[in-house]
């Protein structure tokens, strides 16, 4: 399973929702609204929480990511490590060229900010895709080894000594923005984790795994956005925001792909929630979408979305120019959510798409939104 961008590379609830009974028909006639009207069913309730921040050192990060401190700012400057302009150019070029490749819509929004902060968010997920192929990829056997080096890799680029031209890229940046090593150190046990789990006990486990892959792009990409001046929230609260998108992120690619990582014999769903709908793994295997299946969805949907609805207020938080990309990646998630319900809850046999009319349509409204101003009383 791999992870999300969470502003957006690919992969691996309120808990008070009213639950609704499932259409027996294969085929979808119903409307949303019309499904509203259904009678309630008595299902089982599941939390929202997961680790607590503080077990995750997140406010530490916040701090280190937030120094100010112009003393030791110059000093970093005169450790920067000095690149050939066109060398650095050509770096920066090959990252917006991945990027543009592979998160078309991400990309996009990226466009709107200044050029320092493309270059740096386009070295960010460059480093994430390929931290990410290194789990999906054809040396994914001899996995341990090879994050063992890239760690040690990781270091060198924090050191000023890039292996590559890609590396090069990140390095510069980190030289521009306050970024801390351990989101990056994080990510890299996300891949771990990976190698030596193919179930979750509970929520709690699986939400540290969509922090390690996922909730750590957004900590890494806040000190490039920038806060907006106006903005009365505090850095953690932003942060957490930051965090929660890549968390609702990954709930929905897992989601999404619960059929194809099912083939690989891995079940990214907490293990006692399907206990507590009637469900097992074999449920996942056969592939047989039954009417516990979709009420045991509807739930998942739900906490996803509650986890899009606590990063929405951060996202408004972030500088102007840097709103854009963020808004794409989070209603674009949400729009995935959509077409699993749209398909009657089927994310077993049939993969869940969301066309590039309807992403191209979506993109002026998540530009509205970006332009929305901050809220002067943020809690």
């Amino acid at each position: 399973m791999s992870c999300s961008f969470s502003l957006a590379p690919k992969s691996c609830i309120k808990a008070s929702n009213p639950k609704f009974l499932s259409h027996k028909s294969t085929k979808i006639t119903a409307t949303r609204a019309e499904l509203a009207l259904a009678p309630k069913q008595t299902v089982p309730e599941l939390s929202v929480q997961g680790i607590p921040h503080t077990d995750l050192h997140v406010s530490e990060i916040v701090q280190r990511q937030s120094h100010t401190n112009n003393l030791v700012a110059a000093i970093d400057a005169c450790r920067k490590p000095q690149f050939h302009p066109a060398f650095l150019e050509e770096a920066y070029e090959r990252c917006r060229n991945i990027c543009s490749e592979y998160a078309k819509t991400f990309y996009l929004g990226t466009l709107l900010m200044t050029e320092e902060r493309q270059k740096a968010i386009w070295a960010i997920y460059v480093w994430c895709r390929r931290t990410d192929e290194l789990v999906d990829g054809p040396n994914a056997v001899y996995l341990s080894s090879a994050l063992d080096r890239w760690e040690e890799r990781l270091h060198d680029i924090f050191n000023g000594r890039p292996y590559d031209m890609l590396d090069a890229a990140l390095t510069d940046t980190l030289y521009n923005f306050p970024l801390d090593i351990k989101p990056f150190r994080d990510m890299i046990e996300g891949m771990r984790m990976d190698t030596r789990k193919s179930r979750y006990d509970n929520f709690k486990e699986l939400y540290l795994y969509c922090y390690y892959v996922a909730g750590t792009v957004g900590l890494m990409s806040v000190p490039v956005m920038g806060i907006a001046p106006e903005s009365a929230a505090s850095a953690p609260t932003i942060y957490n925001a930051a965090l929660y998108l890549g968390i609702g992120n990954q709930l929905t690619n897992i989601l999404r792909d619960v059929g194809e990582d099912a083939m690989r014999g891995r079940v990214y769903l907490p293990q006692d929630e399907l206990k507590q709908f009637g469900l097992c793994d074999e449920d996942v295997f056969s592939r047989k979408v039954s009417d516990g299946w979709r009420e045991f969805m509807k739930e998942q949907i739900a906490r996803a979305r509650f986890y899009f609805d606590q990063a929405e207020d951060g996202a408004s938080q972030l500088d102007k120019a840097s709103r854009w990309p963020v808004w794409s990646s989070l209603l674009l998630y949400r729009k995935i959510l959509d077409a699993i319900e749209d398909n009657n809850y089927d994310n077993l046999t049939k993969r869940a798409y969301v066309g590039r009319t309807k992403k191209l349509l979506m993109l002026p409204l998540a530009y509205t939104r970006s332009v929305s101003v901050p809220s002067l009383v943020f809690n």
